[in-house]
C-alpha cells in the first residue's frame, strides 16, 4: 500500500486514469470545483478547481485538536483588535520599516482617534496548521499562520466531500467514502456574515464583497454569497475603484456605494500591497473603516493576523494577558505554536539572526504578507539576512521553525497537467466565525474545515498560487 492512498486503493494505471476522468467529469458537470483560468485564446477560462484524486489521512486527534482550538483564537484575535497599546507595542518595530503595514496601521490610529463608528464586529477566519512529525513518529499540531481577512475556499471546501464519496464509490470503496466527513464552511461563515447584517438593522442594506478586478477565484465566493441570498439578503459585488468613485458618507456616517446602502463590507481584497494601486484605493479603504458598515475585517482585527502580532503572542506570558484566568485555555493555544523567534533590534534578534545563519534549512523567514509565496527558505535566509543582519531591515520579518510534516503519495488533478503519482504535504485549516456587539459576544463557531495538499517539491505557496490543490482529510 502505497502510504496516504486509503485502504487497498492501489490500482493499475488504466484504472486510475478512469477514476482521474470520473472526479473531473463530476467536478465539471455538476458545478462542484469550479475556478476562473487565463486561456490564451480568452481572458477567462471556466475550469475545474484542482484536487486531489483520493483523500488524505488526517490523525483524528489532532484533527478534532485543531476544531477544539478555534473559537479560542476567535475570542483571541478579538480581544487583540481590541487593545491598541498592545498592537502599538507589537508592531511597533515592523511599522518603521514595513510600508505595507504602516499604512495600515495609520488607518487604525484615525480611527481610533475618531472613534469607531460601529459597535458590531464580525470576524471570518482561518488558522492553517501542518503536522510536524515528531522522532517517534507521532504527530503534533503547529499553526503556520491565522488569516484574519479574506480567508478563502470556505465556498470550494463545502463541496470537494462530494467529490471524493464519488470518486472511492465508483473505485468500490463504499465504506472509505462514508467516512469522509461532512463539511460546509460556506454555510457557517455565511451563518456569521447574516447575524451581522440581521444586527446591522436594514433589510434594504445590501453585503458588499469588495473584489478584485480580475476574480479567479469567484465559485469559491459565489458560494458564501448562494447561503446569503438564500437568507433573502441583499448582495453587491463591488472593487475598491467603485468605492472611491461612488462611495460616500451620510450624516450618520452610513456608507452608500452606487447608490445601495452597505450594512457590511466582506473584504475579499486589501490584503496585499499590489491591491493599493492607488492614494484613491487608500482613500476608500479609510472611507469604508469610517463608516457605520459592519467591516469584516475592520482594520484592528486586520493588523490582529499579521506575522508578527504571531510571534509576539508565542513570547511568554503575552497570552495570559488576555486569558488572565484561563490557564487551560491559555495551554490550549500555545500547544500548537511552533517556534518562533523577533528579529528586533538588540541582544534577541542578533541571536535569532546567528540561529538562522547557522542551520537555515531549520527555520521559514516570514514578511508581513498574505496570499501565499512570501516566505524565505534555505540558502535565500542567508542572502536576506546577511544584507539585512546590521540594520532595521531585518524587523520586516519573523523567523519561525521549519515545520516537517510526513508525506503521503496521492495524484494531483489539475488542468493540462499529466497524471502522476506524487508525494504530497497536507496543510490543514480551521475557518471560525464570530460576531460581537460592545462587550456582548453574539456568535462564536468553529465553520468547518480546509486540506490543502501540494508535492513536497515546493516549499510554498497555496491553491490560488498554482502549488496546492483541494483535498479531503481521511479520519485514522
Amino acid at each position: 500500500m502505497a502510504e496516504g492512498i486509503p485502504d487497498e486503493i492501489m490500482m493499475d494505471g488504466a484504472l486510475i486514469e478512469d477514476l482521474a476522468e470520473v472526479a473531473k467529469d463530476e467536478a465539471l458537470l455538476q458545478g462542484v470545483l469550479m475556478r476562473i483560468q487565463e486561456s490564451p485564446n480568452s481572458s477567462e477560462l471556466v475550469t475545474y478547481a484542482p484536487f486531489t484524486l483520493f483523500p488524505t489521512p488526517v490523525p483524528k486527534a489532532v484533527f478534532l485538536q485543531a476544531l477544539a482550538v478555534q473559537t479560542h483564537y476567535n475570542t483571541l484575535v478579538d480581544k487583540i483588535s481590541q487593545d491598541p497599546d498592545f498592537l502599538q507595542e507589537a508592531l511597533a518595530s515592523t511599522i518603521e520599516v514595513d510600508d505595507f503595514t504602516a499604512r495600515l496601521f495609520r488607518i487604525h490610529q484615525q480611527i481610533l482617534k475618531e472613534g469607531k463608528a460601529q459597535s458590531i464586529v464580525l470576524g471570518l477566519n482561518r488558522s492553517d496548521y501542518m503536522l510536524d512529525q515528531g522522532e517517534d513518529g507521532s504527530s503534533s499540531l503547529k499553526q503556520i499562520e491565522i488569516n484574519t481577512i479574506a480567508a478563502s475556499f470556505g465556498g470550494l471546501s463545502s463541496r470537494t466531500p462530494d467529490v471524493h464519496r464519488h470518486v472511492l464509490k465508483v473505485a468500490g470503496k463504499l465504506e472509505e467514502s462514508q467516512r469522509i466527513l461532512d463539511n460546509n464552511p460556506a454555510s457557517g461563515l455565511a451563518g456569521a456574515v447574516a447575524k451581522a447584517w440581521e444586527l446591522y438593522g436594514s433589510e434594504r442594506a445590501a453585503v458588499m464583497f469588495l473584489v478584485e478586478e480580475s476574480q479567479r477565484n469567484i465559485f469559491d465566493q459565489r458560494y458564501i454569497e448562494s447561503e446569503l441570498w438564500k437568507r433573502n439578503i441583499p448582495i453587491i459585488r463591488k472593487r475598491f475603484d467603485h468605492v472611491s468613485k461612488t462611495g460616500s458618507l451620510d450624516q450618520d456616517k452610513k456608507l452608500f456605494v452606487d447608490g445601495h446602502e452597505v450594512a457590511v463590507v466582506y473584504f475579499r481584497n486589501g490584503y496585499m500591497p499590489q491591491n493599493y494601486i492607488s492614494e484613491q484605493t487608500w482613500d476608500a479603504r479609510l472611507l469604508m473603516e469610517r463608516s457605520l458598515a459592519v467591516k469584516c475585517p475592520d482594520i484592528s482585527t486586520h493588523l490582529a493576523g499579521t506575522k508578527k502580532v504571531q510571534q509576539v503572542l508565542a513570547r511568554p506570558g503575552v497570552l495570559e494577558r488576555f486569558f488572565p484566568d484561563q490557564p487551560r485555555v491559555v495551554e490550549q493555544i500555545r500547544a500548537t505554536f511552533a517556534g518562533l523567534y523577533t528579529l528586533d533590534m538588540g541582544p534577541e534578534g542578533d541571536k535569532t539572526v546567528a540561529m538562522a545563519l547557522a542551520a537555515p534549512d531549520r527555520f521559514v523567514l516570514k514578511p508581513q504578507r498574505e496570499g501565499g509565496g512570501n516566505n524565505i527558505y534555505g540558502s535565500e535566509i542567508c542572502r536576506v539576512l546577511q544584507a539585512a543582519k546590521g540594520t532595521t531591515d531585518r524587523t520586516a520579518y519573523i523567523l519561525m521553525d521549519k515545520i516537517h510534516p510526513a508525506p503521503a503519495q496521492n495524484y494531483l488533478l489539475r488542468r493540462d497537467a499529466p497524471l502522476k503519482i506524487s508525494n504530497c504535504l497536507s496543510e490543514l485549516g480551521v475557518f471560525g466565525a464570530y460576531v460581537r456587539r460592545g462587550k456582548d459576544t453574539v456568535m462564536n463557531e468553529c465553520a468547518g474545515h480546509l486540506l490543502r495538499t501540494k508535492s513536497s517539491e515546493h516549499s510554498d505557496g497555496g491553491v490560488a498560487a498554482g502549488v496546492a490543490v483541494l483535498d479531503n482529510p481521511l479520519l485514522v
